[in-house]
């Protein structure tokens, strides 16, 4: 525990240091959508520091168990000058999954054709998402008809995929619509761990607490990450965060994430 502490406390005196102004450009349609309720939940906005070229891309889905929570470019993202895209995207409450993650494909779609523009570089986009949105950065990754749907083969055009606590069997919002319990484990086609192979993107994965995450989160997610290496997936980093529980992980997890980042284009 107290090598994590520091740790940290390590990445945080590094990421700060190269914190600089961003600049804003909000409220994007990424979709050409007639129909209201994706007219106004198909939207991101784009955090970017004026002059830049050539930065990484990191494209940030917010989470709330795909019923709920708003799109957010996070304020602990904003540094190095990566370009930070917060994405917005339909609820299941509404439509239903697999009109979700074509909602984020699009969103994908909508950054590599515009990502230079703001100084970002297409080769260095960065999917990640906390909870929910790591279930979507989970499936964006590792089915990949949602993004070949836009001409976009996710094993070679996108940097990473870094889940923040992210579902990896069915997700539960799928579950309740068919009248699974919530602690009913299911493995689907709507499941990452349905997908697993070992020639996906890059991944940075990350958990909680094993003693304070959410439903077993921890373990779901070391299972996966085990069956990614069975599969040959030689080029994958867990991070478990001690201490933090399933909301609280967030921010370590961003500085985790920029680690990471900073890191690969180093080498």
């Amino acid at each position: 525990m107290k090598k994590i502490a520091l740790a940290l406390a390590a990445v945080l005196i590094s990421v700060y240091s190269f914190a600089r102004e961003y600049s804003f450009d909000k409220d994007i349609p990424y979709i050409s959508a007639s129909d209201g309720y994706l007219a106004k939940m198909c939207r991101l906005d784009v955090a970017y520091e004026e002059g830049g070229e050539n930065r990484p891309v990191i494209v940030w889905f917010h989470g709330g168990g795909l019923t709920s929570g708003h799109r957010s470019c996070p304020k602990k993202l904003q540094r190095d000058g990566a370009v930070v895209v917060g994405v917005g995207y339909p609820f299941a409450t509404e439509v239903e999954l697999p009109e979700i993650l074509d909602a984020a494909a699009a969103a994908v779609a909508w950054v590599k054709d515009n990502a230079l523009r703001y100084g970002g570089d297409i080769s260095k986009v960065y999917l990640a998402g906390h909870s929910a949105g790591g279930y979507i950065v989970n499936m964006l990754a590792l089915d990949k008809h949602y993004l070949e749907k836009y001409g976009i083969n996710p094993d070679y055009d996108i940097a990473a995929a870094i889940p923040y606590s992210g579902q990896v069997i069915t997700h539960f919002a799928q579950r309740r619509k068919q009248n699974i319990p919530e602690l009913t484990p299911t493995i689907d086609s709507l499941a990452p761990l349905f997908h697993v192979r070992g020639n996906s993107a890059p991944l940075l994965v990350i958990s909680g607490d094993p003693e304070m995450e959410l439903y077993g989160r921890y373990e779901e997610t070391a299972y996966f990450v085990r069956m990614m290496k069975l599969n040959g997936h030689k080029d994958m980093v867990f991070r478990r965060l001690d201490g933090f529980g399933h909301g609280d992980m967030v921010e370590p997890g961003h500085l985790l994430l920029l680690k990471y980042i900073r890191t690969r284009n180093e080498n």
